[in-house]
C-alpha cells in the first residue's frame, strides 16, 4: 500500500499546454495549440488521421520537441526535458515487451535503468503485478501470455516507475473487441486507484467516450472542442466535430431567429426549434446554418407532434431486435432514424409517419 500512495502522490499533476506548435518540413502538424489537462484526469485525443493527436503526445513524452509554445508538469516547464527526465509513463500502440525477459523482468527493466536498488525493485514489481492482476504470471515469458495479458504487463511496466503522468498511444488497437472492453475498464479503474493524470490517444469513438473524463477533438493540427463526452457528443460546437463523433442527420437551413444559446432555423422539412452548439456564435438572422440531430434522438408516430416535426415515410429498414435502423424520407431529403424497441416496423413500412424530436437534441452548427 506504501508504494500506491507514493505513485498517487507522483501522478497527481496538472498538465498545460500553451501556444504549442511543431512543424515536420513545409507541414505544420500542431498550430498554436492552447490545452490545461487537470490533475488526476483520463483525457483523450481524439481525431481522424492525420490531426495531430499522435504528435501531440510524443511532444508531450519528449520525443519531439515543439518549434513554439511551453509545455507545463504542474509548474515544472518541461518544453526542453528530455524524455527520461519528464518520469512519464508510455503505453504504446506495440506491447514493446522483450521475448527474451520474464513478465517480471519486463517491469523492473525502467527501475534498473534508474539504478533503483534490488530489494526495492523486487517490492515494487510485485505489487505493481499484482495491481493489474498480474502477480501469478511475474516468471512467464511474454510469448506465454495473450494479448490482453501483454498488455496489462505494458501497463505495469509504465506504473512501476511512479510516472508523473501516463502517456497512452492506443494502447488497445491490437487487442479483439471483447479484450478492449476488459482492458478499457482495466485502465479506467487503474488511473482511477492510483489518481494518475493520463493522456490517451485513440480513433476509437467508443473507447474515448465510455472512459474519458473529458477529449479534446483535433483536425488539420488545431483543437475544435474540448469537453466531457456528453458534452461533445449532446452540443457539438462545429459540424466537423458532429460528424466525427457517433452519427448524425444533418439538415441545411437559414436561421430565423437566435437568442440566449436558442436558435430558430427553417430548412426544407420544415422548421426546427434547437440550440446553438456554440453559444458564443452569433449568426444573423437569414444565415445559412446546419440543423444536426442523432438518429436515436427522433420519435416515430402516426400522428403529428406540437413542432419539431416531420411528415415522412420509412424507406429501407433494418430490424435488429432491440432497435430498427431506418431510412425516413421527407421532401427529398433521407433521414436516419434508429428505432429503440420498434413496435410498428410493418405499419411503419410504406406507409406515411411523423418523425419528431425535442428541442435539446436539436444542435444548430453555424460553421
Amino acid at each position: 500500500m506504501a508504494a500506491r500512495h507514493e505513485l498517487a502522490s507522483a501522478g497527481m499533476i496538472s498538465i498545460r499546454i500553451q501556444q504549442l506548435t511543431k512543424r515536420f518540413g513545409a507541414v505544420t502538424a500542431l498550430q498554436g495549440l492552447d490545452l490545461e489537462i487537470r490533475p488526476g484526469e483520463l483525457f483523450f485525443l481524439l481525431g481522424p488521421s492525420g490531426c495531430g493527436k499522435t504528435t501531440l503526445l510524443r511532444t508531450l513524452a519528449g520525443f519531439y520537441f515543439p518549434d513554439e509554445g511551453r509545455i507545463f508538469f504542474q509548474d515544472d516547464d518541461v518544453t526542453r526535458l528530455a524524455p527520461h527526465k519528464r518520469n512519464t509513463g508510455m503505453m504504446f500502440q506495440s506491447y514493446a515487451l522483450w521475448p527474451h525477459m520474464t513478465v517480471a523482468e519486463n517491469v523492473a527493466f525502467g527501475l534498473e535503468e534508474r539504478h533503483v536498488p534490488r530489494d526495492e525493485i523486487r517490492r515494487r514489481v510485485g505489487e505493481t503485478l499484482e495491481s493489474v492482476r498480474m502477480g501469478a504470471y511475474a516468471g512467464r515469458r511474454p510469448g506465454q501470455l495473450s494479448g490482453g495479458q501483454q498488455q496489462r504487463v505494458a501497463l505495469a511496466r509504465a506504473l512501476v516507475i511512479r510516472p508523473r503522468c501516463l502517456l497512452l498511444d492506443e494502447p488497445l488497437s491490437n487487442l479483439d473487441a471483447r479484450l478492449r472492453l476488459e482492458m478499457r475498464a482495466e485502465i479506467r479503474r487503474v488511473c482511477q486507484e492510483f489518481k494518475l493524470t493520463a493522456v490517451y490517444v485513440t480513433h476509437d469513438q467508443k473507447e474515448a467516450l465510455s472512459i474519458s473524463d473529458r477529449l479534446a477533438i483535433l483536425d488539420g493540427g488545431r483543437i475544435l472542442q474540448v469537453g466531457t463526452p456528453r458534452e461533445i457528443y449532446r452540443r457539438p460546437a462545429r459540424k466537423v466535430v458532429a460528424n466525427f463523433i457517433g452519427e448524425t442527420d444533418f439538415i441545411a437551413g437559414r436561421l430565423l431567429a437566435a437568442g440566449g444559446g436558442r436558435a430558430t432555423v427553417e430548412t426544407a422539412i420544415g422548421r426546427f426549434e434547437g440550440f446553438l452548439g456554440d453559444p458564443r456564435a452569433q449568426p444573423a438572422p437569414g444565415a445559412a446554418v446546419t440543423v444536426s440531430i442523432r438518429p436515436e434522438c427522433w420519435r416515430l408516430g402516426p400522428d403529428p407532434a406540437a413542432g419539431n416535426t416531420v411528415r415522412g415515410r420509412i424507406g429501407d429498414s433494418v430490424y435488429l431486435g432491440e432497435i430498427a435502423q431506418h431510412d425516413f424520407v421527407a421532401g427529398g431529403v433521407t433521414l436516419k432514424i434508429y428505432e429503440l424497441n420498434p413496435r410498428f416496423p410493418g405499419q411503419a413500412a410504406g406507409g406515411e409517419v411523423s418523425a419528431s424530436v425535442d428541442p435539446e437534441d436539436v444542435v444548430v452548427l453555424a460553421e
